[in-house]
């Protein structure tokens, strides 16, 4: 039998940590949960009593929040408290990619893992699990091993003194669905070498996870693994997005490449949508990352492979904006581009490498005025993503002929601000109130000659060819 676990502790509230600590909340009501974090504001934003306004949208999460929230879950920035009275501390920091040093522009930097880690050395007591949840290259977990024994070994004559075991429990989430994906996983990995340890997790996730699909590996297989999932799903993205450029080359249409591939039990259907390239938290980061720890285990081909996959993703993004420079003259100085979803996926207000950023700036740098709109994306976030202050809503898109306009942008408050006066529209996120666009409607408000650019193959081309505006999706070869 594992060790009875009364009290659980997350050290980071961020897009892993809050979801995840909130399925299990609601799923073990036996079970105390403190989620910290050293930011203030953010824990202040998942502790407002509108849940609609917690930091993260994620459908099903704001219900969970306000089931569980101040009853067995709770958000807090007292650090040293919840550490202290833990028995089971998850790490669920961010690891983004380091930008100098070496490794920089590959290596994951592990500076909040590792700060994590000697906090947890400085207030831990008694027996302590500390669960890496956080996406980490392979090895990571020597690196918490090493503070925390380093702990042990200066506290082993004080009263109460630490001891800890480390596990692997990478996530598997995919934004938009994660509360679907922690409640109906495919499968729950735990890595380690401890087995009490293993198993007390295991009982956790037993209260709704069947045991078939709790898989236990060591320790690097998990570490290996998460990284590895991540590479081969991004990798399919950018095999099937070339394959679209084939097809528009050659008068094939990828949506029905991709059935006529996917009905293929070798292959299956899954990822093989083509859109404006991958984007998110992970994809690229793991996939960098792993030809980081390639090239430093002296395996260059398997490096330049890997390469390619972000390589082929960052030249569809600026395939796309090309062609919507070459199809309006070729030129957009001073044209009204309107930009239709900025998240890198629908039903999530995470904009972290997504696909419209890259686009987004190539269009500007043509001379394009952007009137961008997400129904979930802030106005600031895009300014942060953009690196660039909007104009005031209040000017109109006629007055772009005679001030200069150019390579600026504007945020749209409705989909009518966007498209008004619009030379083109372009679909960069899968919302479905973009599939259900009325153009017959809107048709008349934009600029003519007027085009309409789908990235996502959510629209019917019928409606809008008869509406009088040209098209354009991608993987079409066809129209």
């Amino acid at each position: 039998m594992g060790k009875r676990i009364k009290n659980i502790c997350c050290i980071g509230a961020g897009y892993v940590g809050g979801p995840t600590m909130a399925v299990i909340a609601h799923k073990c009501p036996s079970l105390n949960v403190n989620v910290i974090d050293i930011s203030e504001e953010r824990i202040k934003s998942w502790n407002n009593k509108n849940t609609d306004e917690i930091p993260i949208y994620e459908p099903g999460l704001s219900e969970l929040i306000k089931k569980c929230r101040g009853k067995n879950l709770f958000f807090s920035n007292d650090i040293k408290k919840h550490i202290a009275e833990a028995d089971m501390i998850f790490i669920s920091v961010n690891t983004p990619t380091k930008t100098k040093g070496i490794g920089a522009g590959k290596a994951s930097d592990l500076k909040w893992v590792e700060s994590s880690a000697r906090q947890i050395a400085m207030y831990a007591n008694g027996f302590t699990i500390v669960v890496e949840k956080s996406t980490l290259p392979v090895k990571t977990a020597e690196v918490i091993k090493s503070i925390l024994q380093a702990a042990q070994q200066s506290n082993k004559n004080k009263k109460n003194s630490a001891t800890f075991s480390v596990l692997s429990n990478p996530e598997f989430l995919a934004e938009g669905t994660a509360i679907n994906d922690l409640i109906n996983p495919d499968r729950v990995l735990i890595g380690g070498e401890d087995e009490d340890s293993i198993e007390a997790l295991s009982q956790i996730y037993n209260n709704w996870v069947p045991k078939e699909k709790i898989l236990k590996t060591n320790i690097w297989s998990s570490e290996l693994a998460k990284l590895t999932s991540n590479a081969f799903l991004a990798q399919r993205i950018s095999s099937i997005n070339s394959i679209s450029a084939l097809c528009e080359a050659t008068g094939a249409d990828i949506r029905e490449v991709s059935r006529a591939i996917g009905t293929d039990s070798r292959i299956g259907s899954k990822f093989l949508e083509s859109g404006p390239g991958f984007g998110g938290s992970c994809f690229k980061k793991d996939i960098l990352n792993l030809v980081y720890l390639s090239e430093y285990f002296g395996l260059p081909e398997v490096a330049s492979f890997w390469n390619e996959v972000v390589k082929i993703n960052t030249w569809h993004q600026h395939r796309i904006a090309e062609l919507i420079t070459k199809k309006l003259f070729g030129t957009l100085s001073s044209k009204k581009i309107a930009i239709l979803g900025f998240s890198f996926k629908s039903n999530t207000n995470d904009t972290r490498e997504s696909a419209a950023i890259q686009i987004c700036k190539d269009l500007m740098d043509e001379g394009a005025f952007l009137c961008i709109h997400d129904p979930k994306v802030s106005k600031v976030q895009i300014a942060k993503d953009l690196n660039c202050e909007p104009i005031n809503n209040n000017v109109e898109s006629t007055a772009i002929k005679d001030q200069d306009y150019s390579g600026i942008w504007q945020s749209a408050i409705d989909i009518k601000m966007a498209l008004k006066n619009a030379d083109a529209a372009v679909i960069l996120t899968e919302w479905e109130e973009y599939s259900q666009i009325n153009w017959f409607k809107f048709a008349n408000t934009m600029r003519s000659p007027s085009w309409v650019f789908d990235s996502r193959s959510i629209i019917n081309p019928k409606n809008v060819v008869d509406a009088g505006l040209n098209f354009w999706r991608v993987g079409d070869g066809v129209t």
